[in-house]
């Protein structure tokens, strides 16, 4: 049976890697917008093998705002937002195949495993992925975006979770840096250096203890300090562009 009362809306560049197994995943839906921003890998020609696919060309104008942008490209107002490296199964499917659609005021919550290097880590997301275009959008947030809720809504949470390849390849946590840092600190500053290095080991201390890394061994660690990497540059840009000031 296919879903014809929700188009997953897709936004991706260069994302070959994972982009078959995402696609994969989405053969029951009858409409899936992917929505491609200056990709130059193999990422458009294997989404044209995928009669449900709808490829739409745009740029890049930070993540709440290009999602928004993609998703009027859809044909339904029930949009399932998701990334490129992200991958559903049967079950997840099933359940939202069961969820009450008529009540546009409804949100759902997917839950998200995250990968990284192919491990599984104990992290777990619980993020509004399923959302009613008429009733609800993405915040205008260049990166760290998420759907905007309000008193209206109500939130319903799904038992079936998802899985997120984070990371397969060890550059893209370098990658990751460079854009998500440069987005975090776009027309912002921070003016106290020792606020940059207290926030940096704060990033490591809540990933490595707070948020059990510890118990994924050398992983843990990793993520801990690409955590704790990508806090320092944000603040420091912030720093950085106050001293220009």
């Amino acid at each position: 049976m296919l879903i014809d009362t929700i188009s997953v809306v897709i936004m991706a560049k260069n994302a070959q890697e994972t982009i078959t197994e995402c696609l994969d995943s989405l053969v029951r839906f009858k409409e899936v917008v992917l929505y491609l921003n200056d990709s130059s890998d193999n990422t458009e020609n294997i989404a044209k093998n995928y009669e449900n696919v709808k490829i739409i060309y745009g740029e890049f104008i930070g993540f709440g705002p290009t999602k928004n942008r993609a998703a009027t490209y859809s044909s339904n107002d029930w949009i399932l937002s998701l990334d490129s490296d992200e991958i559903l199964n049967d079950k997840l499917v099933d359940e939202i195949l069961q969820q009450d659609l008529n009540n546009k005021n409804n949100l759902f919550v997917l839950i998200r495993d995250n990968y990284f290097l192919g491990h599984k880590t104990v992290s777990r997301d619980h993020i509004v992925r399923l959302y009613n275009r008429e009733k609800n959008l993405f915040d205008d947030s260049l990166v760290h975006e998420k759907v905007q809720v309000h008193e209206y809504n109500k939130k319903i949470v799904l038992k079936n979770s998802f899985k997120h390849l984070n990371i397969t390849d060890i550059n893209q946590t370098l990658y990751k840096t460079i854009k998500y840092t440069d987005l975090a600190a776009k027309d912002k500053k921070m003016c106290y250096f020792s606020l940059v290095i207290a926030k940096a080991f704060f990033a490591f201390f809540q990933t490595y203890i707070l948020r059990f890394y510890f118990l994924n061994g050398w992983v843990g660690f990793t993520v801990a300090v690409s955590n704790a990497n990508r806090r320092f540059y944000k603040y420091l840009k912030q720093f950085l562009n106050c001293q220009k000031k």
